[in-house]
């Protein structure tokens, strides 16, 4: 009922800044809370960011707290995820998420929609 798909990634040189964002369509009209999570080969997929329906609450993963910025324009229906500072930790497949409710959550079993993922490589 609800596609997600995930754009802005891109290579990178350390100290550098992307903005990811993630476009839903599909059942639209709904108060979905989003997150953004990242994956790297023989590693779970681990928590980023996430943002409540309203954009009032948001939450960090302590490796992004003060470099990344999650955002959200519900009239667009699209989230973002600014990443500034870039490091070479930060190279992953990033994701977004969505679940059917207006609270955000930090684990992946806790959401019901997942895009398709976009590369982020960050060079030192």
């Amino acid at each position: 009922q609800v596609q997600l798909v995930e754009s802005g990634g891109g290579l990178v040189t350390a100290g550098g800044s992307l903005r990811l964002s993630c476009a839903a369509s599909g059942r639209t009209f709904s108060n979905y809370a989003k997150g953004w999570f990242r994956q790297t080969p023989g590693k779970e997929r681990e928590f980023v960011a996430a943002i409540s329906y309203s954009g009032s609450s948001t939450y960090y993963a302590d490796s992004v707290k003060g470099r990344f910025t999650i955002s959200r324009d519900n009239a667009k229906n699209t989230v973002y995820l600014q990443m500034n500072s870039l490091k070479p930790e930060d190279t992953a497949v990033y994701y977004c998420a969505a679940r059917n409710s207006l609270v955000a959550r930090t684990l992946p079993r806790e959401y019901d929609y997942w895009g398709q993922g976009t590369q982020v490589t960050v060079s030192s």
